[in-house]
């Protein structure tokens, strides 16, 4: 006779399964549902995101450090775009992200916070070359971005001046999304948990989804 294994219940697999509720749940409102209230509580899910991170992905000494970094980094940058069309080009944010710094949602810091560590540690756990780990940590931060930029002017997040996101935004993705990976691995952030990886995979789900809708029957 076949035995099923138990599912342990614990901190980690009750956040993926949380995550996953949101993501899932968000998707059917956006798509089937009151899609403008749905949208609109992104910040909530974002911040449960972030402390979901928080509370899984404690890697060692220096994980506050990289995350802190990832924050004041993401917001520097991002404010030096929306002022001034540096590194990314002209754009504004919408008003679906909360309050904001000179421009800039807070929550863009903690979401460049949190690209940094679910992309590191995706790396991290695949790849021992140093390049290999950099390389591809930067890849999936950049195909992240490729997935949101058409339907961030849609979902009111942000909008860049000339419609389209220029090649200047992805150059400067990519260039910050370097430096980001290179700390990350520079200060040897080992993190086990798989919590990672379903946050990640969701984004793409989600944000996937959502740009076959809006490119066939509009959103």
């Amino acid at each position: 006779m076949l035995r099923m294994t138990p599912i342990k219940l614990s901190i980690e697999n009750l956040s993926i399964g949380l995550v996953w509720l949101f993501h899932i749940s968000g998707i059917l409102g956006i798509l089937y549902g009151n899609s403008d209230w749905f949208i609109s509580a992104t910040p909530v899910n974002l911040t449960l995101n972030f402390v979901l991170l928080l509370i899984n992905c404690k890697g060692n000494k220096w994980f506050i450090l990289i995350i802190l970094l990832g924050f004041f980094t993401g917001m520097t940058t991002e404010i030096l775009g929306v002022q001034f069309g540096w590194i990314f080009g002209d754009y504004q944010y919408g008003s679906q992200l909360g309050t904001k710094v000179l421009g800039v949602p807070l929550l863009i810091g903690i979401n460049w916070a949190l690209l940094t560590v679910i992309t590191g540690a995706i790396a991290h756990q695949f790849y021992s070359n140093l390049f290999m780990r950099v390389f591809i940590g930067v890849g999936l931060m950049l195909f992240l971005d490729l997935l949101m930029e058409p339907l961030a002017p849609v979902l009111d997040f942000w909008a860049f001046d000339g419609s389209e996101a220029p090649l200047q935004n992805y150059i400067g993705w990519a260039a910050v999304a370097l430096f980001l990976q290179l700390s990350y691995h520079f200060f040897k952030i080992k993190i086990t948990s798989w919590f990672p990886h379903h946050l990640y995979l969701l984004q793409i789900i989600f944000f996937s989804v959502l740009l076959i809708k809006h490119t066939t029957v509009g959103l």
